[in-house]
């Protein structure tokens, strides 16, 4: 989902079926499409959705993926889709260097807490206030998680301050490069590789 939905559209989503599930959209092509490129060994792809670019790194590479997700709706669904699906918050439950890669598309549209809906949906779209409420602590921990020589692959949008994510990945001791970029009319996405400075 980009910037340009409006409320409307995410209140007329809230009312289909799949609404409990983040669906794929142009940020999870991007996502996978640099996973697929990049990904090696055991993947973990942390707020997995619908599993689906868990599903097609798995898929496409023939690699141990994990998909997980603080929704459980989202864990069963990448579980349908093949992958083993858990219900986590960000990397908290899992161990030390169990990870040569970690996805994250993280939640990052800046959202006004007096406009939040408190549901699953909410929780797959809203960044806070800067959109980077959940990119601050993912990055602090994703390294405990990533085993040596490993790599992070982040999706960062335009809308949550580009330089602020820099430097955030700066302060959490890694390095960086754009491995994929797209532009569209509200924002450009990139799918940022981090690796350990």
């Amino acid at each position: 989902m980009t910037g340009a939905d409006t409320a409307a559209d995410l209140a007329a989503r809230r009312g289909a079926d799949d609404a409990v599930v983040y669906q794929p959209a142009e940020d999870s092509g991007l996502l996978a499409e640099a996973a697929v490129e990049v990904a090696r060994g055991r993947v973990l792809e942390v707020g997995t959705g619908s599993g689906w670019v868990a599903a097609k790194v798995a898929a496409e590479r023939d690699l141990d993926v994990v998909g997980s997700d603080l929704n459980p709706h989202a864990a069963r669904a990448a579980r349908e889709r093949g992958v083993e699906g858990v219900v986590a918050d960000l990397c908290a439950p899992f161990r030390e260097n169990a990870f040569d890669a970690v996805c994250f598309n993280p939640p990052y549209l800046p959202t006004d807490p007096d406009n939040e809906w408190d549901d699953w949906m909410e929780h797959a779209l809203s960044g806070g206030e800067s959109g980077r409420e959940l990119i601050e602590p993912f990055l602090a921990d994703v390294g405990r998680v990533l085993a040596p020589g490993g790599v992070v692959l982040l999706l960062v949008s335009s809308l949550t301050g580009y330089d602020e994510v820099l430097a955030l990945v700066d302060e959490a001791g890694f390095d960086h490069e754009a491995v994929v970029e797209e532009s569209f009319p509200f924002e450009t996405l990139t799918v940022l590789a981090l690796r350990r400075a």
